[in-house]
């Protein structure tokens, strides 16, 4: 998995030419090229695209940006696994290929729940290092929303909608959702399985049997485009958090044996722990400065069997311990 960068498709211009937004002047804005979006293969790396969603915001002005961004998607817009996703029998059919093909698309993971009752999808961003804007965050669960109204033509309202943060203003964004968005630990849709399973009117088999092989193509070029180290890294940001930060376990997550990763890692002139280690501080730093988590708690997402492990780590890697890295950044040193 390619967690350094992502492709940007040219439906970009069209999209923000519909909401009356100035490409030019958010791409000034973001430190961007101004042909990005006419550029066959440009990419983005997870920071840069955080920025262009900031300099897209800041260029609008508009508290209901992230709406006024879904309200105006278009099938000409779409890049192709979108695209894909509409061309699908249902949503959850096209949630589970958006959750394949996302990564070509944005920095983010997909985990899909289903049960009898409800179909449950939450956003994890891949590196989770770097705070993803408001503004994005709030468009994505939108996105998701509209989608299944778009190809339903039904006014599809998700039981539960949830975010890290209390979206504003909050009462644009309930009455877009039809209920008022819940504070939760990670961004979430949760639609009932009548509505997961409604008819997609636009569905397309013989367009979806054209896109997937592009998109397994695209999807593959990607991954040869990661060094091993990066994408070691993306495997454990999806490991820590089970306890599982094991050589054997990445292994098996990419698909090689144990002695081949390692080979390839010192290939690099890197190795599995220094992964791991450099891994574990980058979260531990995010954690501490962006959150109220205790050293437990962070202990536990980075995958230690207790929190004096971790605090024993810490201060190898940093010479503080994690309550004097907080407090240094609490005063701004």
């Amino acid at each position: 998995m390619n967690t350094n960068t992502f492709t940007v498709h040219p439906g970009w211009r069209l999209l923000l030419n519909d909401v009356g937004i100035e490409t030019s002047n958010v791409l000034r804005r973001a430190g961007l090229p101004e042909d990005l979006f006419s550029r066959p293969s440009a990419s983005l790396s997870t920071a840069q695209y955080f920025g262009l969603w900031r300099a897209i915001e800041a260029e609008a002005d508009d508290p209901r940006l992230a709406i006024r961004v879904v309200e105006a998607m278009t099938f000409e817009a779409f890049d192709a696994p979108i695209f894909a996703a509409v061309c699908s029998p249902d949503l959850n059919t096209a949630l589970r290929r958006l959750a394949r093909y996302k990564q070509l698309m944005c920095p983010m993971a997909l985990r899909i729940e289903r049960t009898p009752a409800v179909t449950r999808l939450e956003i994890e961003w891949l590196d989770q290092t770097v705070a993803p804007p408001e503004v994005l965050v709030a468009a994505d669960l939108a996105f998701f929303v509209q989608l299944a109204r778009l190809a339903t033509r039904a006014p599809i309202r998700p039981l539960k909608v949830t975010a890290p943060t209390r979206l504003q203003p909050a009462d644009a964004f309930a009455e877009y959702f039809g209920q008022a968005v819940e504070k939760g630990p990670a961004p979430s849709v949760t639609f009932a399985a009548a509505d997961a399973s409604r008819p997609f009117l636009t569905a397309n088999e013989p367009m979806w049997e054209f896109f997937e092989p592009v998109l397994r193509q695209r999807l593959s070029e990607l991954d040869e485009r990661a060094t091993v180290a990066d994408r070691v890294r993306g495997a454990l940001l999806e490991l820590l958090p089970s306890g599982d930060p094991n050589l054997g376990a990445v292994a098996g997550k990419l698909a090689v044996s144990t002695r081949t990763l390692q080979r390839r890692l010192r290939a690099e002139g890197s190795n599995f722990r220094r992964v791991l280690d450099a891994t574990r501080e980058e979260l531990a730093r995010h954690y501490l400065t962006s959150s109220g988590m205790s050293g437990a708690e962070i202990s536990f997402l980075l995958g230690y069997d207790d929190p004096n492990s971790f605090f024993r780590a810490f201060r190898d890697w940093t010479g503080q311990t994690p309550q004097q890295a907080r407090l240094g950044a609490d005063a701004g040193l």
